[in-house]
């Protein structure tokens, strides 16, 4: 047994000391408190000297008082609390068992007939035995969390890596750096130790925060960590705009501070994160979006215990669906893909993680007509989430004969086989570049909405719905992984136009969105969800070569391309005319597209499907130019303020 072992006040180690005898003791204690508390109380009473009578009578009462105490601790749970976590949460159920306690003895002593007065204990002396009692009991709890939280500390400084432990700011002294604090100084494995916080709120300078002083305000960072060796700075801000982070990463960047950030609660719920695993400042803290909230209670009543499938289910949204949909108990989940090793992982990912789901991998495409209906016969979904498209711009203006045949074909082939089996909810994933359509993929995903719309027509007893939103951070093909390889290799970073612009949205937030749309759609909506702020491109190339501790044009060039065709300047998420009213969820908005002007759209799509055999792309444009007026394929590419090819220096 090494000394560690032998001295710990948790004694985990020590097959002395185990649990059991430790459950012992801590009950011994509780007893031997609440014996005391009474007989100091009934010498304070009798300023400690006990007339005989009472003396006896004090005898009489103490057993039933004690046990009458020891029921309400048992009743209010606080034998099971663990003495080490103590805190302000579990003062409440010290409360309670106090006045279980106290009322019927004072009731007792105010109802007992005068034959057995040796039963009523004095009205002064239950007071001071409630008080002495159980805060006997708390502060023995207090106690042992504080020798245990000391020792912790100690022991970090005494082993052989406290070399490695870091001297650490918390930029944030609200409700979330408090957390930190706490948490941070209830563990001896985090390595860290807090010096103190940095906060912007006047009235917080120079308090004192579980043991930790606010030392100046975010402005004084490189002063503070230059005062007390700070090695490392957390931004400890719960709701925190994009500027602000911007702006203490910009102030420890060129103080040479590495900086770090707390997880956003999002991160705390779905992937379980403690608070205080700390990790780097991303892209997704600077675009400055709130978190979401979504309602609960409408996504249960809309999973819980229904089949779901779920098409393009290796994709990143499809995969994103997947957890999301795991956690709301559903009775199955049908994952569709037609990618073997996509489909693999995240069903071997989801199984891991909900492992008494029934989840069945489905290897095929989503416009195999025959599969598609197999399938649903099968295992009938209630709701179909459909994930599966071709979604990348510039290679489906090199490949457009798929981009029609996957996107529009195959929604239609799901979309009617779901509606003849009487699917109760069938959900589409589009996207902002449906919306006035430049490039052959938004056309498709344009045309694939008009799908959903008619066929709420062909098949009303299905819920047709339609979710718009724009880009997704860190899915596969998208601007922020090809900036982060960029910046890799040290660039250059390529924009393609110094004013473009996109909507962002993280994975997780999307996927959620997607899911509480479906569950508010009546049927044939299109759901547009509200992506906040449009993000420069520029700005954000910027602000991951400076998360990258680099200097942007600098250290790593930036170069601009001009736009590849197909592609827009800036995106819109609805169309001119289109009515937009709100839903019960602030960031889902309702757009219902007038129905398709031209006749039987199917005889449209019967047409297109000819020109696909054919392979004629420009019939396609001309038919797609028919069915989508709005559209504007091959649209004007921005000319450039400087030559495309030339890097700009500064």
């Amino acid at each position: 047994m090494n000394r560690s072992e032998r001295f710990s006040p948790a004694g985990e180690g020590s097959p002395f000391w185990n649990r059991s005898l430790r459950r012992e003791i801590q009950y011994l204690l509780d007893v031997l408190t609440l014996v005391a508390a009474f007989c100091v109380a009934y010498s304070f009473r009798f300023d400690f000297h006990i007339p005989d009578a009472y003396l006896e009578w004090a005898l009489i009462q103490l057993p039933g008082v004690v046990l009458l105490q020891y029921t309400a601790i048992l009743v209010t749970g606080i034998n099971r609390f663990v003495w080490r976590y103590i805190g302000l949460n579990e003062v409440r159920s010290f409360l309670h068992a106090a006045f279980y306690s106290a009322m019927p003895l004072v009731l007792l002593r105010l109802g007992l007939p005068d034959s057995l007065e040796h039963w009523r204990v004095p009205l002064s002396v239950i007071l001071m035995d409630t008080l002495l009692a159980f805060g006997g009991i708390l502060g023995l709890r207090v106690l042992r969390r504080s020798l245990y939280e000391r020792y912790e500390r100690r022991q970090r400084w005494t082993q052989p890596e406290a070399d490695s432990v870091q001297r650490v700011l918390l930029a944030g002294a609200g409700r979330a750096g408090v957390s930190v604090m706490r948490e941070v100084a209830g563990r001896g494995d985090t390595g860290l130790d807090v010096v103190g916080f940095v906060d912007d709120d006047p009235a917080k300078l120079g308090s004192v925060i579980h043991g930790a002083r606010v030392l100046g305000t975010t402005a004084q960072i490189p002063e503070v960590a230059a005062r007390h060796s700070i090695q490392r700075v957390v931004i400890t801000l719960a709701a925190v705009n994009a500027e602000t982070i911007r702006r203490i990463v910009g102030i420890c960047e060129r103080s040479g501070l590495p900086v770090q950030i707390i997880p956003g609660l999002y991160e705390i719920l779905q992937e379980r994160v403690s608070i205080s695993r700390f990790r780097d400042v991303e892209i997704e803290d600077l675009l400055g979006r709130e978190p979401v909230q979504l309602d609960e209670e409408i996504v249960k009543r809309f999973l819980t215990g229904k089949t779901v499938m779920v098409t393009g289910a290796g994709g990143s949204i499809g995969a994103e669906l997947c957890r999301q949909i795991a956690r709301y108990a559903p009775r199955a989940m049908l994952l569709l893909e037609r990618s073997e090793p996509a489909l693999f992982e995240i069903h071997t990912e989801v199984a891991r993680r909900s492992p008494s789901l029934r989840m069945l991998p489905l290897v095929g495409d989503t416009g195999d007509p025959h599969r598609c209906r197999r399938l649903l016969e099968a295992h009938r979904p209630d709701v179909v989430l459909h994930a599966a498209a071709h979604k990348h711009v510039p290679m489906m203006e090199e490949n457009p004969t798929e981009a029609m045949r996957n996107n529009v074909l195959a929604t239609r082939t799901i979309a009617d086989t779901a509606g003849q089996l009487g699917v109760e909810a069938f959900v589409l994933v589009s996207t902002d570049k449906a919306v006035r359509p430049t490039s052959m993929m938004g056309a498709s995903k344009r045309l694939a909405e008009l799908v959903v719309q008619d066929r709420q027509v062909r098949h009303p007893g299905t819920r047709y719905v339609a979710v718009r939103f724009g880009n997704v951070l860190g899915s596969a093909g998208s601007v922020v992984p090809i900036f982060r390889e960029q910046i890799r290799r040290g660039g250059p970073v390529t924009v393609t136009h110094p004013e473009a612009t996109r909507y962002f949205m993280t994975i997780p937030e999307a996927a959620a969105l997607v899911l509480e749309a479906g569950a508010l759609a009546r049927g044939g909506e299109i759901m547009v969800l509200d992506m906040g702020r449009p993000v420069s491109i520029l700005q954000l190339a910027k602000d991951m070569i400076t998360l990258s501790g680099f200097k942007p044009f600098e250290d790593v060039p930036i170069q601009f391309t001009g736009l590849r065709p197909g592609e827009k300047l800036y995106e819109q998420l609805e169309l001119e005319g289109e009515e937009l009213d709100g839903t019960r969820h602030p960031k889902i908005f309702v757009g219902r597209v007038a129905a398709y002007p031209g006749g039987d759209l199917d005889e449209a799509l019967s047409r297109l499907r000819e020109l696909i055999e054919r392979a004629d792309v420009e019939g396609i444009r001309s038919l797609l130019d028919t069915l989508i007026p709005e559209a504007r394929l091959g649209g004007v590419v921005a000319e450039l303020p400087t030559d495309p090819g030339r890097e700009l220096l500064h």
